[in-house]
C-alpha cells in the first residue's frame, strides 16, 4: 500500500522516497511486535493501537488512498485483507513453549540411573 501511495503521490516509480521508506520501516517494526501476528485483524478493528498518533495518521492517509486502488494491482492480497477485516476480534496465538511445570513432571517420570 505504501508503494502505491508513494508512486502516485510522490512520483517515485522506482522504490520509495525517504519519507515513505521511514513509514514502511516503522510499520514493519510495529507489525513484527504485534501480539496477534497471523491472527491479526485489520488495524481499524484492532483493540491494541501499536502506532504513535502521528504515524497512525500518516498510515491512515496511505490506506485511505491505496486501499481502493489495491484491488487492481494485488487482487489476491486484497481478498485476504478484506477477509482479515471481517474478523471481529484478533486471535491471540497459542503459546508453543513448554511450561516449567511440564518439564519438572516429565523429569520425574524418567528412569533414574545411579551412574554404575
Amino acid at each position: 500500500m505504501i508503494g502505491i501511495y508513494c508512486r502516485d503521490q510522490h512520483g517515485n516509480s522506482h522504490g520509495l522516497c525517504p519519507e515513505c521508506e521511514a513509514l514502511e520501516g516503522y510499520a514493519r517494526q510495529r507489525l513484527h511486535a504485534c501480539p496477534f501476528q497471523e491472527g491479526k485483524t485489520t488495524c481499524a478493528r484492532c483493540p491494541v493501537h501499536c502506532y504513535r498518533p502521528g504515524m497512525r495518521e500518516r498510515i491512515r492517509a496511505v490506506m485511505r488512498y491505496a486501499g481502493p486502488r489495491m484491488i487492481y494491482r494485488y487482487p489476491v492480497l486484497t481478498l485476504f485483507h478484506l477477509a482479515d477485516g471481517r474478523r471481529k476480534e484478533p486471535i491471540r496465538p497459542q503459546k508453543t513453549g513448554v511450561a516449567r511445570t511440564d518439564v519438572a513432571e516429565d523429569a520425574e517420570s524418567l528412569p533414574v540411573h545411579d551412574g554404575a
